[in-house]
């Protein structure tokens, strides 16, 4: 079974409820799933992984979330060595901080991309301002995304 580690990056708790929410829909495509708040240059550079999905919500002026904060800054600083890493975004914000919308999730992905990581299929952005619930476009994101996994597993 492919194995995929979801990275929790959340202040008050909506990217884990997107994280719980796709986590039973990932398994019933055949995947191991775990899900983490505490992220770590391992688990990016764990070869047992097929994927890391990051689920990040943005705060303040584009930061990151408490948690996110110091993995996103080690990695950004040290780098790792990534070029076996697939990986996916699914990255909260709203839009009415219009320069800094879903910041969070647009660093993550360049920073894993420049060391190596290859992104399977595009982010979503979730806008708070349309979507209370995050669960619903991450619900209908996450299956294509697993089929662009499984075929980029395949290729």
């Amino acid at each position: 079974m492919p194995a995929i580690k979801i990275l929790v990056g959340t202040v008050y708790g909506g990217a884990r409820d997107v994280a719980d929410h796709i986590q039973p829909m990932l398994e019933a495509k055949g995947f191991t799933v775990e899900v983490s708040e505490e992220p770590s240059i391992a688990d990016l550079e764990n070869k047992e992984l097929d994927a890391i999905l990051i689920s990040c919500s943005t705060t303040g002026a584009g930061d990151f979330p408490p948690n996110f904060d110091k993995f996103y800054h080690t990695l950004h600083e040290q780098g790792a060595a990534l070029s076996h890493l697939k990986y996916g975004i699914i990255s909260l914000g709203d839009s009415s901080y219009d320069e800094t919308f879903c910041d969070a999730g647009k660093k993550m992905d360049a920073v894993l991309a420049e060391y190596g990581g290859q992104r399977v299929g595009r982010p979503l952005e979730v806008d708070a301002a349309e979507h209370f619930d995050a669960t619903e476009p991450a619900g209908d994101w996450i299956g294509r995304w697993a089929d662009q996994l499984l075929q980029a597993e395949i290729a």
